[in-house]
This record gives structure tokens, sequence and C-alpha cells, in this order.
């Protein structure tokens, strides 16, 4: 880390890093510096637990046939899969496999719920997804199924997603798995971009002519900043300003929390399944609504294994517990689909835990019920040294890493022009 430099890039998730690649390229001094270990934040790919790689964080292309990271993955030799890659999912209601009729009945209760959240935030009612749902009428017990949906795609319970919010995400049918890791593709794309681990920024200060940035390991100055960390670090305190930020742009990070959505990978010392490969599978139970939905995809790169997605407001409860009490519920409720001699042949595990990541906070940027306008608030003219960056102001692609992607450009875009225009 050199003492001073043009600019300073805070956060080396995709957002940071895609600020960095633009930089370099036009020829700008600057300096990447990440508070963890690692490169990449959010987009993290685990090549050992398992023996194949599977994602801690994002996996999915979103938008696929638009989204920049599918021509990149091509372009470095990032296997991705198609639409057709994973088969029509089953549905297991309790521990019993759903018959195709109730399969279908679920089904459309699913698109009932998220079309009546849809045709909230539509017209404009920036009401909870919780609220929307009442005002459609009682769905019947497939609404729990609706509701892990919910929760999977937002992070968070129906009372805290905004609808306007969820109907401004722009989506399409278009998700594809990155099936060598999409953290191994955001990291192939940045290439050998020099990134500064294990250094935390704690402070700006914007009061002199050049921002000083206050670290872990000390301070350095630049003319301007990228600001690319989660919003729960800025709502959180971890990264200050001095002066502080304003009180509107303050509010907008607090209105934008990051969710709690985890993954637990169980890895098995041989088939426990009997199932083909790339199966999918949901878990529900509605005779006990207040038990948390799960998600599973069996056999990730043809392992003996299990990739469990939790989400929501019950599923945070119970990591409450503990790490454990995730890995038990996960192996709960695959024993009782395959039967609890798979148990046994558990060998190893690993548990997500975005939640509990200082210096991350969570899964994805969800806002609040009445406060879906604030997410514009971030992309406002603030200091015009300083450009905020992240999944958070990916606007219609809000809470993935293209968007991501897509904001670090823009922000590196930003303060090159305030360079220039300053020069």
């Amino acid at each position: 880390m050199t003492h001073e430099t043009d600019v300073v890039v805070i956060g080396a998730g995709a957002a940071g890093l895609a600020a960095g690649e633009r930089l370099r390229a036009r020829g700008i001094a600057f300096e990447i510096l990440e508070a963890a270990d690692s490169p990449g934040g959010r987009a993290a790919t685990d090549h050992h637990t398992l023996g194949v790689p599977f994602d801690l964080g994002c996996h999915w292309l979103h938008d696929a046939r638009h989204n920049p990271f599918t021509v990149l993955a091509a372009a470095h030799g990032v296997r991705v899969g198609d639409g057709n890659w994973l088969p029509r999912r089953m549905l297991y209601l309790g521990s019993r496999l759903a018959s195709a009729v109730e399969k279908d009945a679920a089904d459309q209760t699913v698109d009932a719920i998220f079309d009546a959240v849809y045709a909230a935030g539509g017209e404009g009612r920036d009401i909870s997804a919780a609220a929307a749902i009442a005002q459609a009428g009682d769905q019947g017990p497939y609404s729990v199924l609706a509701r892990h949906w919910l929760e999977l795609m937002s992070a968070a319970g129906p009372a805290e997603i905004s609808a306007v919010d969820f109907a401004y995400y722009h989506d399409t049918e278009d998700n594809w798995p990155v099936l060598d890791g999409y953290g191994a593709l955001v990291l192939a794309v940045a290439g050998d971009l020099p990134v500064t681990l294990g250094c935390p920024v704690h402070r700006i200060d914007r009061s002199g002519r050049r921002l000083r940035i206050e670290t872990a390991r000390g301070a350095l100055t630049c003319r301007a900043a990228v600001v690319a960390v989660p919003t729960a670090v800025i709502a959180a305190g971890r990264l200050a300003f001095a002066p502080d930020l304003p009180p509107d742009l303050a509010e907008a990070f607090a209105a934008l929390p990051l969710g709690y959505a985890e993954k637990v990978a169980l890895l098995f010392d041989g088939d426990v399944f009997g199932v083909s490969e790339r199966s999918g599978l949901d878990f529900v139970d509605p005779a006990d609504p207040a038990r948390p939905g799960a998600s599973a995809l069996l056999r990730p790169g043809g392992a003996p294994a299990a990739l469990v997605h939790v989400a929501g407001p019950e599923a945070r409860a119970m990591a409450q517990e503990g790490e454990g009490a995730l890995v038990d519920f996960a192996l709960d409720v695959l024993a009782g689909a395959f039967g609890g001699h798979l148990k046994s042949r558990l060998l190893r595990t690993q548990v997500t835990d975005w939640a509990g990541m200082p210096y991350i906070g969570g899964a994805y940027s969800c806002a609040l019920p009445g406060k879906a306008h604030l997410r514009a608030r971030l992309h406002e003219p603030f200091d015009p040294r300083i450009a905020f960056a992240g999944e958070a102001l990916g606007r219609e692609a809000y809470s993935t890493c293209h968007g991501a992607r897509i904001s670090g450009l823009a922000a590196a875009d930003a303060v090159i022009a305030e360079l220039e225009k300053a020069a």
C-alpha cells in the first residue's frame, strides 16, 4: 500500500474489481483495499470441501443472455450451464414427495402470490410483500412454498420486502449456473489486478483537498475514491465518513439492509440419494408453517454431496443456535426424503456465514417497505470525489453479481470524469 495515489477503491468484490479494471485500462494510478484475506467478496468459490467447485455466494448468471459475465465466461474458458441444465424441481411436503397434482397446485400458488406482489409494486403501492399477499386473500396450504421462494430471492421475510423494490428487479427466465464457480469467474476476469488484502478501511476523511483513507494498516491520500462495500457496512458505521454522510444518504443505506441467505454444503462417503445428477428439491411443511423451508441441489458437479439453501427470518433464528443447528436441519430435511442412514455417511460440511462477517453483514440488499425510492438516492451526487458501487447500486439488476460489476464500471467512469475535470 502506497501513501498516496489518484484513486482508492474500497472493496474487492465484483464491483471493486470492475472499477479497478476500468481504472487500469485508462492508465489511472489506483489502489484496491480489501478487508478480507481474499478478493471476490460475495463471489467466492470453494474448491476443497466437496472435491468439486461450488459457490459460497452468488452462483447463477441471472438474465444470462444479457449478463456481461456470460460473454466473459466464454472468453476465460469458464463453463456455464444453459437453461436446460436443471430439470423440473421436486417438492417435498414434510418428508413426503408431493404428487404431480400437488406439485402443480403448489406452483400455481407460488405464481399467484408472486403476481400479487408484482401487481402491488407495479402500481406503486410500496407496501410489504406480506401485505400484498394478505390483500390477495388466503392462498391455501401451499403458500408456505411461496414464502420460502420470496425469502430465497430477497433474503428477507415477506414483512420486510418492499413490493415496489421487488417489482423493480428485472427478472427473466434466463438463469444459468456457472459450473466452474461464479467466484472463480470473477477472479479470472480480474486477472492480476493488484489488491491489498486484510486491510479494512475504517474512515474516509473528506475534509481536506485530498481524501484521507484511514485503514487498519495506516493512512493514504487520494484524489477520488470508489466505495464498493455492502450497504450493511456503512449502515453499521464500520466504514465511517468525516464529515458524516448527509442524513438522507445515511437513511438510504439503512433502508437497504442485507438479508439472511446461507448455504450448507454436505459431503457424503458415497451416493446416498439414488437420484440422477443435477436434481433440485424444495422442502416445506404446510403442517408446520413456522418451520424454515429449504432448497437443495443434489450431486453438484457429480460429487456425492448436497448444497442446502436456507433463507429468511426463520432460518436466521435457527442459525443463532450455532452452525451445528444449520447442519442438523439440512441433514434432517434430506433424511426425511432419503432415509436417516445418510447421517452416518457424512464426511465433511461447510456452512456459510455471510451475515456474521463484519465487512459483509448479510446476503444481498432488499429495500424495506416504504423505502424503495431510497435505492435511487445512492446514485445521486454527494461528494464529487466519491462514487458508490456494489450490488445495491445495480439498478434493475440489484442483488446480482453482474449488477455489482455494472455499478463498479459506472463508479470508475464517474471518478475518472471528475479527475479529468479537475486537471
